[in-house]
């Protein structure tokens, strides 16, 4: 395994001014994500406030007693107690079989960084991921892409989900999920691996209640050893310790809006678009109905209650303070009060997100003052691309670019080389003829016109018959050198699918099991013990 380090370009420019800790940016954030005199600030605000630190260790103490465990994990959960412990903080959805690979990368980063900040701050360090199994969106977690023949195919889990109920609620059926697993896996071939993946997956399965448990089982088997320790968003064990939190949200929760719309307007005036949609009387908080089994976003109407599914629930704010003190699970966080929620929870000495959520934690900074907090340093995951030995070689043969791969895909090259070996002679006179005839039809037309206008449907479909004739020849001279350069044309294709697919980076389509069929259980685990710096180079690891 060896990691290149390359800078590509990014199309988002609050991001790319980010990294670069642009004046103009950084004041929309409370601490500069690269500097350790910044962390010292940070570690110095965190001694001064108070955190449930038993209860929280106790708690995950309890939660993650149903996923693989370790010496390491236990330690971290004893670090958790430490008064002058921090943690390393991300989160992302629990896609079946983990999703996208983002997720993956996220979750090395944030091992990653703790380790590096442990070494740097001389005090206890934890990695913690935060599933967030309270969102609802089941469309965006049901599905996975597959390689099959140099194309990415849409697998689609089958379980049909007609509730907007949190992931977290959705119950594994086990036998559906592991037939549909075995499907997964025999579309990507046989290896000296596949036994091993499937025994990985069938443990996960019979060993899971539900979606988020079959997703948090799989990370913890994978990152065990790494004392990584995970958090479910919606479990309601997690609700109990964010009572009062929820509490204070409700009594801020005008305040908080209205510095979540100021912070967006000063960014407006710079030009910068915001990411956050928020109405004016946002709640900022979803209510869990449990008749209709759906999260339900709150808003206030003004007169003394909040309102949520177009007025059919109504609450009293006396009532939604007695349901953050009694029933907390009723309730959950939206995209502004969850990285609050996180903040009021855990000592975060950094906060690891990717582009877009670097973008609108940039319109939080006054939603945290309101609440006399700071926002913690927030670092850019590192991002990465899975480079096979194969589509290098394959890189090489065709003159590609690495970078040019990565960022624009090989499709503008493909089609160089098809205008290349086409056969142009015969489409020029395939064009040509079909020039001459429409000519000659019309001059037939102009006569009919004079002299018999009944044919002149007739003549119309006559041309069209024989237009369509000849671009059928052109599909068929098309289709001759296809098939004539198809081994070469194919070489294009898997660059495309493997670096750029869909048009987007390998991150954001490419599923784990794939390349864990193909190298290995532990190949998550060589890229950790790899030298990987958070300088914002996009990190090639060729396999």
């Amino acid at each position: 395994m060896e990691v290149l380090n390359l800078s590509l370009p990014t199309r988002q420019s609050f991001v790319t001014d980010y990294l670069a800790q642009n004046e103009e940016i950084q004041r929309f954030f409370h601490y500069r994500f690269s500097h350790k005199g910044d962390d010292e600030l940070r570690l110095q605000e965190l001694r001064n406030r108070s955190f449930q630190r038993s209860e929280l260790a106790n708690y995950l103490n309890d939660y993650m007693r149903k996923f693989p465990t370790s010496l390491q994990v236990e330690e971290s959960i004893k670090k958790l107690r430490h008064n002058d412990s921090v943690v390393v903080i991300g989160g992302q959805q629990a896609g079946i079989l983990t999703g996208p690979l983002y997720s993956i990368h996220k979750i090395i980063s944030i091992i990653k960084l703790a380790n590096e900040k442990e070494k740097e701050l001389n005090v206890p360090v934890i990695p913690v991921f935060w599933i967030a199994g309270e969102d609802h969106d089941y469309d965006e977690v049901n599905h996975i892409f597959i390689n099959n023949g140099g194309t990415l195919k849409k697998k689609v889990y089958p379980e049909r989900v007609f509730e907007k109920d949190m992931i977290s609620n959705l119950t594994l059926d086990h036998e559906l999920c592991m037939h549909w697993v075995h499907g997964v896996i025999e579309q990507l071939g046989e290896s000296e691996h596949t036994g091993g993946l499937i025994q990985f997956a069938k443990s996960a399965i019979d060993k899971s209640s539900t979606f988020v448990d079959f997703f948090a089982y799989m990370i913890m088997e994978l990152f065990k050893e790494h004392g990584l320790l995970i958090i479910d968003s919606a479990d309601r064990g997690l609700r109990q310790l964010e009572s009062p939190y929820f509490y204070r949200m409700i009594e801020e929760f005008e305040g908080i809006t209205n510095a979540v719309k100021s912070k967006q307007a000063e960014l407006q005036s710079l030009g910068i678009n915001n990411t956050i949609e928020i109405k004016e009387n946002a709640a900022n908080l979803f209510y869990y109905d449990e008749l209709h089994k759906e999260r339900v976003l709150l808003e206030y109407d003004h007169h003394g209650s909040f309102l949520g599914k177009s007025g059919t629930i109504r609450i009293s704010i006396d009532e939604l303070k007695s349901i953050a003190e009694r029933t907390p699970e009723q309730l959950s966080n939206n995209v502004v009060t969850r990285p609050i929620m996180q903040d009021l929870l855990f000592p975060t000495i950094a906060f690891i997100g990717g582009p877009g959520e670097i973008a609108y934690w940039g319109e939080l900074q006054g939603a945290f003052e309101h609440l006399q907090l700071k926002m913690p340093p927030i670092v850019p995951r590192l991002n990465f691309t899975l480079l096979e030995r194969a589509i290098e070689s394959e890189l090489k043969e065709l003159s590609i670019d690495l970078i040019d791969a990565l960022t624009k895909g090989a499709t503008a090259e493909k089609e160089m080389y098809l205008s290349s070996v086409r056969h142009h002679e015969v489409r020029d006179l395939l064009e040509s003829a079909q020039r001459d005839i429409s000519k000659t039809y019309q001059q037939i037309r102009s006569e009919l016109e004079q002299k018999d206008r009944g044919l002149l449907p007739l003549l119309q479909k006559n041309e069209e018959l024989i237009i369509k004739q000849l671009h059928f020849m052109d599909g068929k001279v098309e289709e001759s050198v296809q098939r004539k350069y198809e081994t070469i044309l194919s070489k294009f294709d898997r660059i495309e699918s493997s670096l750029r697919p869909n048009g987007g980076p390998q991150e954001r389509t490419w599923n784990m099991f794939y390349f864990l069929n193909k190298y290995g259980l532990g190949l998550f685990n060589e890229m950790i013990s790899q030298p990987l710096s958070f300088d914002g180079t996009h990190k090639v690891i060729k396999l």
